[in-house]
């Protein structure tokens, strides 16, 4: 019984290590779409999803701020798809009005809370990992 807990601890603990890993590289390579104009905000919003899968993400955006926002799965873009809701739920943006763009520039007037949710587009793929980035202009 002992080794059974062991191997399934150990293999528990390598599925982790390769997705920690694939998340990684996918996030190395959002990075390019937070371009020299922002700054990173030093997070990363990341979710495994599976199938129709929803991850969300909650923010502060401050008022007088100009934010993009990077999106990325898979080993290209178009993949991840996203919208952006203030907190009544009212949709801000959504990708798929654009070709699944991997990135959206948006300028804030005011402070708000806004909800990130993020899935895999399913023509595209069927699990990954989601990762979001966020800069605001320099």
């Amino acid at each position: 019984m002992t080794r059974t807990l062991s191997l399934a601890l150990l293999l528990t603990a390598s599925a982790t290590t390769q997705a920690q890993s694939l998340c990684q590289s996918i996030a190395s390579r959002c990075e390019a779409h937070i371009t020299t104009n922002y700054i990173p905000d030093g997070q990363f919003y990341r979710a495994l999803l599976q199938g129709d899968e929803t991850a969300e993400f909650q923010l502060t955006l401050f008022g007088g701020t100009t934010y993009r926002i990077a999106a990325c799965s898979g080993d290209s873009d178009g993949i991840l798809l996203f919208s952006v809701f203030d907190q009544e739920r009212n949709l801000l943006y959504t990708n798929k009005d654009h070709h699944n763009a991997p990135f959206w520039d948006l300028t804030i007037a005011n402070t708000i809370d806004v909800i990130i949710e993020a899935n895999l587009d399913p023509t595209k793929a069927g699990s990954g990992c989601a990762v979001m980035l966020m800069g605001f202009k320099k």
